[in-house]
């Protein structure tokens, strides 16, 4: 799982990960090596350093909402109980439970229904009470993951890949400034993921558990119509099948509405739009935004590849064009005019990841 990004060969972070995970000899498994995160396996337990620029105060807080009894079943809790440690180099490492994660050459398991449910789960169960968390509840990061991709493809060598960053940046531009991390998004009191797709699911107790959710980076309060964005756009691409698509949304109003028939949906009114018979005007700039997001990663490894983009790859960028060429321009985080849905191209690509 190496990044093009990542340092790569930090044996010194790998050893210390091993050793934080359980094995004082510092020897473990490296599952990822990637510039914003490196996995550790030893046993049945994991260990994580963070980004680089992770601020100690706000993953301390994502850690302990992994941890609180409000999302037991919903978020994986941390094996280290909310504790952070500071590893070589001064990154920031915790550690978790190993699941099982989703097969990504069985598209036809994966779990659509499984991650609408717990989506809805996630924005609609109650926020820790004041003083359980030992800060205020940060904001959601996805936008700033849309801006990071579209600065790293502005690094990344261009190769053959100049036509295709145009197309890419044409499309980030005509983004409401709140999807360009350029302004505070939509005020909001629900808990956010900030970063789903489908790698973001394990099955804890291996191997056969229930499914749930991985990965606090971006956990925050936001606009939950982020978290449903990146399959939205995958459907909007061609890249996610309408069965699929319609598999997952059911499952996420479903929920919603139960747990509003049982009293336990808190006021926010976002969740519950999104569960109404059109969620597209709720769902259209975060989608175009998650459309850029990926176009951006793709064309940027692409070109510090040097190779051509990959079919998934070249739809994303194909998304752009039509998302540019949308005749009303949105200038706010609830865009009139034609809808990205309704730009759909037909059967072509498609894939789960």
């Amino acid at each position: 799982m190496a990044d093009p990004e990542s340092p790569g060969g930090n044996r010194a972070l790998h050893r210390a990960l091993a050793v934080l995970a359980g094995d004082p000899r510092g020897v473990g498994e490296v599952l990822a090596d990637r510039s914003d995160a490196v996995v550790v396996r030893v046993g049945d337990r994991v260990a994580k350093a963070h980004a680089p620029d992770a601020e100690a105060p706000a993953l301390d807080v994502r850690i302990r909402i992994a941890a609180a009894p409000e999302y037991r079943g919903v978020l994986l809790p941390p094996a280290s109980g909310g504790a952070t440690s500071r590893l070589p180099g001064g990154r920031l490492g915790s550690t978790w439970p190993l699941g099982t994660p989703v097969d990504p050459d069985d598209a036809a398991a994966a779990p659509w229904g499984a991650a609408g449910v717990l989506l809805a789960r996630l924005h609609t169960a109650p926020l820790p009470a004041p003083g359980r968390l030992p800060g205020p509840l940060p904001p959601m990061r996805g936008p700033a993951k849309a801006a990071r991709a579209l600065a790293r493809m502005r690094r990344a060598p261009r190769g053959g890949q100049g036509a295709s960053a145009e197309v890419v940046e044409r499309a980030w531009a005509g983004l409401p400034p709140w999807c360009r991390d350029e302004e505070p998004g939509p005020a909001s009191r629900t808990l956010c993921h900030g970063d789903f797709h489908l790698g973001q699911l394990v099955r804890h107790p291996r191997p056969d558990g229930p499914w749930q959710l991985i990965d606090i980076d971006d956990v925050g309060l936001g606009d939950p119509a982020w978290d449903l964005a990146r399959p939205a756009a995958w459907f909007a691409a061609g890249l996610l099948p309408a069965a699929e698509w319609e598999c997952f949304l059911g499952a996420y109003a479903r929920t919603v509405e139960g747990a509003a028939a049982a009293g336990a949906a808190p006021g926010e009114h976002l969740p519950h739009a999104l569960a109404g018979s059109d969620p597209w005007p709720y769902l259209d700039a975060p989608a175009r935004a998650l459309t850029v997001q990926s176009a951006a990663l793709g064309v940027a490894k692409a070109g510090a590849e040097g190779r051509s983009l990959d079919e998934a790859e070249e739809a994303c960028v194909a998304a752009c064009a039509r998302i540019a060429a949308l005749s009303q321009v949105p200038n706010s985080s609830r865009p009139g005019g034609r809808r990205l849905e309704q730009c759909r191209p037909g059967p072509g690509v498609s894939g789960h990841r």
